[in-house]
C-alpha cells in the first residue's frame, strides 16, 4: 500500500502531466516535446529492465541541468580545453594551457573544461572563475571540482562521461588539446571521427605543445604515415585541425575560423553557410570555380534566411546555400577557410570574435 507522501507526489505528478498536455499545441517546439513523451510512453509498455530505466533516468538529468545552464549563455563563443589530469603546476604543459586560456578569454570567449585537476585546471585557472564552465565527472575516486571551478554555479556535476562528454562538444566553438592519456586521446580522435563525418562542428581544432614539444607533432605524424597516406581517411582530412607549439597561431585559428564565417546548417538536403558579413557575387564565383568538387549539384548561391529558418536567431544574416555531398569534409574547411579570407568584417564583428 502506497504511502500519503507518494501519493501526494503521484497526485502532483498528475496535475502536470494535464498541464503539460493542454499547453502543448501552444508550446513552440511541441513537435519535439510530443515525440520524447512519446518515446518514453512506448518504452513504458516494453519490457526494458530496470537498469535501463536507471540509465535514461540519469541521462535526462544529466541532460536538463546542461541544457539550463547553458542556454544563459548561448550568445557566447567557448573554447573547450583537453589534456591529462596528471600534468601539475610545474610542467611546461601547465603552464601553456593556463596562457592559452588566458588569451581567449581576453578575447572573449568563455572555457570549458572538464572540472578535474591537471590540465584542466590550467584551463579555469588562466580563463578565471567568471568565464569558466566546469563539466566535472562522478567517479568513486578521482576526481574532484578543481579550487578555481569549485563552489560555482557553472560547475556542474555529471553521472555518465557520455552525456558529458556530449556537452563538452555541443556547446563548443573551438576545441583545444593539449597532453593527455587514454581520455585525451579518445578526446581527439572522437573530435576528429565526428568533424570528419560532419555530427560536430564545423569548428577549429587546435592541437597544442609546449615550445619544442613534440607530443601532438609525433600524433600528426603517426595520422600522416599510418592513416593518409595508407589511404585510411582523405588527404585533406588534416585540414579539421592545426597542429602547433606557438599561441598567437593557436589563437588566430579560432578567432580567424569566424572572421567571415558564423555557423552552418542543414536545411532539408541544402547545407547553409550564415555569415558575418556578405559576400560578393566575384567572391561566389570564386568558391564554385574552387569547390565545385563538394557538390552534388547545383552551385554555390547567395541567400537570405530561407522560409524554415523563421524562428533562427541568425534570421537576418547573409548566407550561402549549397548541395554539400557531406563526405567531403576537410575541403568544406578549405572551403571555410577561403570564404574567411574574403569580405571585410565591420569593425565590431572583427573586434567581437567570440560573439554568435
Amino acid at each position: 500500500m502506497s504511502s500519503p507522501t507518494s501519493s501526494n507526489t503521484l497526485d502532483s505528478f498528475q496535475v502536470d502531466i494535464v498541464q503539460l498536455i493542454e499547453r502543448l499545441p501552444s508550446l513552440k517546439h511541441r513537435q519535439f516535446i510530443k515525440q520524447a513523451l512519446t518515446t518514453i510512453v512506448n518504452l513504458s509498455e516494453s519490457n526494458i529492465d530496470r537498469l535501463d530505466w536507471k540509465i535514461l533516468s540519469a541521462a535526462l538529468i544529466d541532460m536538463e541541468q546542461g541544457f539550463e545552464l547553458f542556454h544563459a549563455y548561448r550568445h557566447v563563443r567557448k573554447v573547450t580545453v583537453f589534456g591529462s589530469a596528471r600534468l601539475g603546476s610545474n610542467t611546461p604543459e601547465y603552464r601553456m594551457a593556463t596562457e592559452f586560456a588566458r588569451r581567449v578569454s581576453q578575447l572573449g570567449f568563455m572555457v570549458m573544461t572538464g572540472g578535474g585537476s591537471g590540465i584542466m585546471q590550467a584551463g579555469n585557472e588562466g580563463a578565471g572563475r567568471e568565464k569558466s564552465f566546469g563539466l566535472n565527472i562522478q567517479l568513486p575516486f578521482e576526481q574532484e571540482a578543481n579550487p578555481v571551478i569549485e563552489g560555482d554555479p557553472k560547475l556542474i556535476h555529471f553521472k555518465y562521461f557520455f552525456t558529458r562528454k556530449l556537452f563538452l562538444l555541443k556547446e563548443s566553438d573551438a576545441v583545444a588539446l593539449f597532453a593527455g592519456g587514454f581520455g585525451t586521446q579518445d578526446e581527439a580522435f572522437e573530435c576528429m571521427t565526428l568533424s570528419q563525418t560532419g555530427k560536430f562542428g564545423p569548428v577549429p581544432v587546435v592541437f597544442i605543445d609546449h615550445p619544442g614539444g613534440d607530443y601532438w607533432h609525433s600524433w600528426s605524424e603517426y595520422v600522416n604515415k599510418q592513416l593518409v597516406a595508407k589511404g585510411l581517411v582523405s588527404p585533406e582530412d588534416p585540414c579539421l585541425y592545426t597542429v602547433t607549439d606557438n599561441l598567437e597561431v593557436a589563437c588566430n585559428a579560432i578567432t580567424n575560423f569566424y572572421r567571415v564565417y558564423h555557423s552552418s546548417r542543414y536545411v532539408d538536403e541544402k547545407l547553409v553557410i550564415r555569415l558575418r558579413v556578405d559576400l560578393s557575387e566575384t567572391e561566389v564565383e570564386q568558391l564554385n570555380t574552387e569547390f565545385s568538387d563538394i557538390l552534388v549539384k547545383g552551385r554555390i548561391e547567395k541567400s537570405q534566411a530561407l522560409a524554415k529558418e523563421g524562428q533562427d536567431e541568425t534570421f537576418e544574416l547573409p548566407r550561402l546555400i549549397l548541395h554539400f555531398n557531406q563526405r567531403d569534409l576537410g575541403r568544406l574547411y578549405q572551403m571555410i577557410a577561403s570564404i574567411n579570407q574574403m569580405g571585410i568584417p565591420s569593425v565590431e564583428d572583427a573586434a567581437h570574435p567570440e560573439r554568435k
